[in-house]
């Protein structure tokens, strides 16, 4: 590939910066095998005064979980044939099934259709039990089980396969399923089958009740900070964002894994590899059914644990076509994989550092995805 000019996005993240869309940012566009541009820039801390952003700084990477942990580690199963996309969910857990969950499929879950509420407050629930005299019981085994069960007894909005609603609680339930049939949990399953192999050595989840009861603090010079929290009250930094994957401990299907922006894209690359037939790591096939949009519900924009692009107002600009995935991830992260010409665009910013009330990236993410794929097209 002729070598670009990415003076303009270089340009764009830096007045971006100055701006206030986000403290820092770091990112890494490849294409075909090549990694055509890589660079961090502005802050990964501002408090108590500003720490500069570097190339291998440890994001929160927040819903980005979804397809690159819980998505990757239920493909795992299904290729190893203890798992059926079509399986339904009370096959596992069959205290599931009540309120009509019955029909509740493991595609309906990574669709994003199966009815399922978008989002509850299971954290406040676990903090009101704690104050109760519940010692500990907050980022505990037993709050995650909490978080479980009540979802088990959540009551569907709609029947499912019926419509599009994107669904932590689907995402929670999917992360239990890895962990009952894998039999280890959630983050040593990714860990050990799909981190460690691939060569990815920053990419984990941070579990918080391991690092109390040895009384481990993380390296805060690693990570990129969040949020100043209103819950937590304090600022978090190597600690996940999420409150509902907090209160579990750190480790859920749907928020809690954190990678530097190097390790994103290289994983990213594997997907595209396996994608092509040129690695084994997943099946050509499976992974292709996974980037599949999803048909059969009208207006959906999902496939099987990845987004595709909204037509008209998406976050990947105008270039990437309907057959691309990617997916955002509200702490400011986002990654967006173009198959067919191999583009791979991981962005990571700490838009919610100091407060998660920014939103101006909802105008860059499309304005520099668009000037990437100019930059990368040579208009």
């Amino acid at each position: 590939m002729a070598r670009s000019d990415w003076t303009q996005v270089a340009r764009a993240f830096e007045q971006a910066v100055e701006a206030g869309v986000m403290p820092g940012a770091a990112v890494q566009v490849r294409v075909g095998a090549d990694i055509a541009f890589e660079a961090c820039f502005g802050s990964r801390c501002l408090m108590p005064q500003p720490e500069p952003m570097r190339i291998d700084t440890v994001f929160d990477l927040s819903s980005l979980t979804k397809p690159l942990a819980t998505t990757i580690a239920v493909m795992c199963l299904v290729s190893q044939g203890k798992l059926k996309l079509d399986d339904r969910v009370t096959r596992f857990f069959h205290n599931f099934g009540v309120y009509g969950k019955n029909f509740i499929s493991f595609r309906h879950l990574l669709a994003h259709c199966s009815g399922l509420p978008a989002y509850r407050p299971y954290y406040t629930e676990i903090a009101a039990m704690e104050r109760k005299g519940k010692v500990n019981f907050i980022a505990s085994r037993g709050a995650r089980e909490y978080v479980y069960y009540q979802i088990h007894r959540e009551k569907p909005e709609r029947p499912a396969g019926t419509g599009a609603v994107y669904s932590d609680l689907g995402f929670i339930a999917l992360g239990e399923m890895v962990e009952e049939t894998g039999g280890m949990g959630l983050d040593r399953f990714v860990r050990d089958k799909v981190y460690r192999p691939l060569g990815l050595r920053a990419t984990d989840f941070i579990d918080l009740s391991l690092m109390r009861s040895r009384r481990l603090e993380p390296v805060r010079e690693m990570f990129a900070a969040t949020e100043l929290c209103p819950f937590r009250k304090r600022l978090l930094l190597g600690e996940v964002h999420d409150n509902n994957a907090y209160a579990m401990g750190g480790v859920a299907g749907h928020a809690g894994l954190f990678a530097p922006v190097r390790e994103v894209g290289k994983l990213a690359a594997e997907l595209v590899a396996c994608w092509r037939g040129r690695s084994s790591f997943l099946p050509k096939k499976l992974v292709a059914e996974f980037w599949q949009r999803d048909q059969s519900v009208k207006g959906s924009t999902w496939a099987l644990g990845w987004d595709t692009p909204s037509p008209g107002r998406s976050s990947a600009g105008r270039y990437f076509s309907s057959a691309a995935v990617g997916h955002l991830g509200f702490t400011g992260t986002s990654l967006w994989i173009e198959p067919q010409r191999e583009i791979i665009v991981a962005l990571l910013t700490n838009r919610v550092h100091p407060h998660s009330t920014n939103e101006a990236i909802r105008e860059f993410r499309p304005r520099i995805h668009d000037l990437v794929m100019e930059t990368i097209n040579g208009a």
